[in-house]
């Protein structure tokens, strides 16, 4: 369901399907076209916009408190990042035209976890794939992935690569996101 807004404040978006920032003005008028991983895809007359879930108040939606408090648990401070951290925000980076976020869908190679040498912070990288070779989506994608999981504690950068070899194929979904799919 399509719901026009207008923004409350300066925010500054992902222009999809390039993965560029661009900053959307206050009073813009928008149109909420979808919801997934608590992002928001908006249409306005500048194109189709990402607007982050920790940006949500600039739509007059509630921020979840567990995107406003990412990082100031104490206990994630300490020691490398986990990995199911970051499987974690990976799950909640959705390709905009299907309902299924990239673990599930297969499309995660590989992700590693490198200390970053003479600090206490850490670096990831991430090779995944598209579900087509001609998916002008990928940028995007893999920018939402990159600001997830630089909201984990102790990450200072990432880099996610988008990669061709193996390809793609359906066999690669997860029970839950072939259930997800009507696949099942």
């Amino acid at each position: 369901m399509e719901e026009d807004r207008t923004l409350l404040r300066d925010v500054q978006a992902t222009l999809i399907p390039q993965g560029d920032p661009y900053l959307l003005q206050k009073d813009s008028k928008v149109t909420i076209t979808h919801r997934l991983g608590g992002n928001f895809t908006v249409m306005c007359e500048y194109g189709m916009f990402r607007i982050a879930a920790k940006d949500g108040d600039s739509l007059g939606e509630k921020v979840p408190a567990s995107v406003q408090e990412e990082g100031s648990d104490p206990e994630a401070q300490s020691g490398p990042p986990s990995d199911d951290k970051i499987w974690e925000k990976l799950s909640e980076v959705y390709d905009p035209e299907i309902p299924v976020n990239v673990v599930d869908l297969g499309l995660i190679y590989s992700m590693v976890i490198q200390p970053i040498e003479a600090k206490e912070n850490y670096h990831v990288e991430v090779a995944m794939t598209l579900t087509a070779p001609g998916c002008g989506m990928g940028p995007t994608i893999a920018e939402d992935a990159r600001q997830k999981i630089l909201t984990v504690p102790k990450i200072d950068t990432v880099n996610v690569e988008i990669v061709w070899d193996p390809p793609w194929t359906q066999d690669m979904i997860t029970e839950t996101g072939k259930m997800e799919l009507g696949l099942m």
